[in-house]
């Protein structure tokens, strides 16, 4: 780089002179280890799409040189868009240059093409935000997320902490690795700092400037993702040649996730970057640009490896034969009354899990009527004709509560004949974020307050005989943060208006080719193995009677193999719990460890998380140790009392 750090990288090319087209993924995962298992895809780019592929570790990570001082820097958009220059100078290269994907890798593909280095001509971000507050693993709907601060939110912690691979790096590893441990702060810490909207979130997320992107963009997006209002929104607004593809996809492979069915996403990159990086014939600025998996009525299960639906053409967003379908509750409640109290119990939304399901133990909802029980539900009965939404769906209502810090959870549900309700999308607003993120504001104890939800987006056909339900709670539980005292909610039924996104009628395109099915893995490479030791996932959920709390435990891991004769072992162990008595009374607590074993030696870091709350603030005491063949090399440990800033 400019300021003379080191970036390692592996650049895979086609046989031949070239010249090629160049696509990037650049990522903290460190490509020689954790992420390994990615170099199959690599190499089909190569073999199959004729591309030169350049898989990059970002600064401070992996076997690259520098500081990893937090997700997406302005370094990190400094280094890449220099990288991008460098494949675009080579003299293989056609001056043309592609990113793509999934996650922290479609994120920054985003990011690069609102930055438009020249030779970016086009992107594939797969399950990514355009939003970083809104729509990432820190907030949701301006409350802290919870589950996730014993994964990602923690694991970066000793992930950033491992050394760079002696053989890659080569003389002075060790000295770079004590450097490393030594300067590091956990990501986490940043986050917890930041409660609200602002220029730290504005940084490295597209909304709302999406006309900062010129070059083709395809966007990648799964039903079951935490990352699917990127999808219409985005496309919406862009200005440039575009793609969009939503499947039923969870934040996982489109050809192994749970749930299905699969697609092998690699040929529809090749035909996407052939076009715009090469100027192939191949279609795509053809056929309608909007591909999309619309879900049938399936039942609930935490590892549903299919759900029912059926694939086909949009040729634009908004649809223009959508139409708002408004639904009330009108009337009074079986009492008479007009105004539905809750007490709020503070463990609501378990049997809806997370909003971004991914491999166990991330898993998909159960059915909701556990959760239903202690919630304000109210339902239409679906009498004539199936009902097909698509877009986001929204909840406006009165309410009262009687605490400065409340919070609203809204879920849209399919109830069956028998009773059987299953999640169809969910949306979550801390009542003190009303009127935005960037100033939230106490919430007016005990006064009727008129406000709106918007639900994530969803596809979804209710067939004749079932129930749309809407489920109002006070928490959603472990996906947030509870509030930090007991609250009580006061809904004027009245004026509960839930407005749905119908589609009216058969599309005007509805043929679509099917899409190629996912290889098998032949084991061609066993530096490339998906792991050969993997443990049960471990996902349980339990509630001690007596002194009333609530807690979710999650134990997942296992071993693999990687490059270099190393063998990776990754545990991840966290829970969650919350009294019912006192919901200001929660915690988070995390165990992560990972150990790379190369023939001649053995590093290893591990990080324990221990967060607890009270009314006012969150206690976080993070301990990291690091070993060098089995003794100590480094500990670090931070302890830090941060105050809760309306949340």
């Amino acid at each position: 780089m400019a300021d003379g750090v080191r970036l390692a990288a592996d650049l895979y090319l086609p046989d031949g002179a070239g010249p090629f087209a160049a696509l990037l993924e650049a990522l903290p995962y460190r490509k020689d280890d954790l992420t390994a298992s990615y170099r199959p895809e690599y190499r089909r780019l190569v073999a199959e799409g004729r591309f030169a592929v350049c898989r990059v570790d970002l600064r401070g990570t992996g076997s690259s040189e520098g500081d990893a001082t937090d997700e997406y820097p302005t370094s990190e958009q400094r280094d890449l868009a220099e990288v991008i220059a460098w494949l675009a100078s080579r003299s293989w290269s056609n001056g043309r240059v592609g990113m793509f994907g999934t996650s922290y890798s479609g994120f920054n593909s985003i990011q690069m093409a609102c930055e438009r280095p020249p030779a970016l001509g086009a992107i594939c971000a797969i399950y990514a935000t355009d939003d970083r507050y809104t729509d990432d693993v820190h907030y949701m709907g301006g409350a802290l997320r919870a589950v996730d601060l014993v994964d990602y939110c923690h694991y970066m912690t000793p992930m950033n902490a491992l050394p760079p691979v002696p053989a890659v790096f080569g003389e002075g590893w060790r000295d770079e690795w004590r450097r490393r441990v030594e300067q590091m702060e956990p990501w986490m810490l940043t986050w917890l700092r930041h409660q609200r909207d602002g220029a730290y979130w504005r940084h490295g997320s597209l909304r709302p400037d999406y006309e900062r992107i010129t070059c083709a963009t395809m966007l990648v997006g799964g039903w079951a993702d935490g990352y699917r209002n990127n999808s219409f929104r985005t496309f919406a607004a862009l200005r440039c040649p575009k793609s969009l593809l939503m499947g039923p996809w969870s934040h996982m492979s489109t050809a192994s996730s749970l749930p299905g069915p699969h697609i092998d996403l690699v040929p529809e990159m090749i035909r996407w970057f052939g076009r715009w990086l090469r100027e192939d014939d191949t279609g795509v600025d053809r056929e309608p640009p909007i591909r999309l998996f619309v879900r049938h009525a399936t039942r609930p299960e935490p590892d549903l490896a299919h759900h029912e639906g059926v694939w086909r053409y949009e040729p634009v967003w908004p649809l223009e034969r959508s139409r708002p379908l408004v639904l009330n509750v009108n009337g009074t409640g079986t009492d008479g009354a007009v105004t539905d109290t809750l007490t709020v119990r503070p463990d609501v939304g378990v049997r809806a899990w997370i909003s971004c399901a991914g491999s166990l133990p991330w898993g998909q909802s159960q059915d909701l009527r556990e959760d239903d029980a202690w919630s304000l539900t109210y339902d239409w009965p679906v009498d004539n004709e199936p009902l097909e939404i698509l877009g986001h769906p929204s909840v406006r209502l009165r309410l009262r509560a009687d605490a400065a810090v409340a919070s609203l959870s809204a879920k849209l549900e399919d109830v069956f004949p028998d009773g059987t309700s299953a999640l169809v999308t969910r949306g979550f607003l801390n009542l003190t974020h009303r009127t935005g993120s960037g100033t939230p504001t106490p919430f007016p104890i005990d006064e009727n307050v008129e406000v709106a939800v918007e639900l994530e987006a969803a596809s979804y056909v209710f067939p004749r005989g079932h129930r749309v339900r809407l489920a109002l709670a006070g928490t959603d539980w472990p996906n947030t943060w509870p509030p930090p005292t007991p609250v009580t909610l006061a809904v004027d039924r009245t004026r509960v208006q839930l407005e749905l996104p119908r589609v009216d009628g058969p599309g005007p395109v509805t043929a679509l080719p099917p899409f190629s099915v996912p290889p098998a893995r032949d084991g061609e490479d066993e530096d490339d193995s998906d792991g050969d030791d993997i443990g049960t996932p471990i996902w349980r959920l339990e509630h001690d009677v007596l002194a009333r709390r609530s807690r979710a435990v999650v134990d997942h891991g296992g071993t693999s193999r990687g490059p270099h004769e190393a063998r990776v072992t990754d545990w991840y162990q966290g829970q969650v719990e919350v009294s019912l008595l006192d919901p200001g009374q929660s915690s988070a607590t995390a165990r992560c460890r990972f150990e790379l074993a190369w023939p001649d030696v053995t590093c290893a870091a591990d990080a324990r998380l221990e967060m607890v709350s009270d009314a006012d603030a969150f206690h976080v005491t993070i301990d990291l140790e690091v070993t060098d063949d089995g003794l100590p090399f480094a500990q670090r440990r931070w302890t830090e009392s941060i105050g809760r800033d309306l949340l």
